[in-house]
């Protein structure tokens, strides 16, 4: 026998067994996988810029030294409003010390409490945070987080040094926004 003839006969078989066929209509060719969304660069780098731009910011602002005082106000508080603040004509609704705490609890202790000011409706609070005389460096880092911390919140509308018979430049007093 010779292997060619079986092939042929195999494929005959086959043939006979399918029977007529007919061919399938021409169709589009399968869906490509979907294109992925494009990035949004521009919107990334301009955020990335801003951020840059607000910790640039940040840095410029030279470190208090423990005897500066606090200082800011929105734009939208009518100074009237903001000399008060800075004479200690505002009863302040509830106080934090933040004597003895370490910069990230401090940090942890004073967004707590300006949350809670918040929830309560408090107008004013004193935060102290010392004088910052013992701190390595001479730099007073409880005071500067306080300015800084305070001054990135939208919630916060003034804060001032307070006077010398409410804890002077180791305290301060805070406006703080209407819910």
């Amino acid at each position: 026998m010779s292997q060619p003839d079986e092939d042929e006969d195999d494929g005959a078989l086959f043939r006979e067994a399918v029977g007529p066929v007919k061919p399938l209509p021409e169709s589009s060719p399968l869906p490509s996988k979907p294109r992925p969304r494009p990035a949004a660069r521009m919107a990334e780098r301009d955020e990335n810029e801003a951020r840059t731009e607000f910790q640039r910011g940040l840095d410029d602002l030279s470190a208090l030294a423990a005897g500066d005082t606090l200082s800011y106000r929105r734009d939208t508080l009518p100074a009237p409003v903001f000399q008060r603040l800075k004479r200690g004509r505002f009863s302040a609704q509830d106080e934090l010390d933040l004597h003895g705490a370490t910069v990230p609890q401090a940090e942890a202790m004073l967004r707590a409490f300006i949350a809670e000011a918040h929830a309560h409706e408090f107008g004013c609070v004193r935060i102290i945070h010392g004088k910052g005389r013992h701190d390595d460096g001479g730099i007073p880092a409880l005071k500067n987080l306080v300015d800084r911390v305070l001054r990135q919140r939208a919630d916060i509308l003034a804060f001032h040094s307070a006077p010398a018979a409410q804890g002077g430049t180791g305290a301060v007093l805070v406006l703080l926004a209407r819910r």
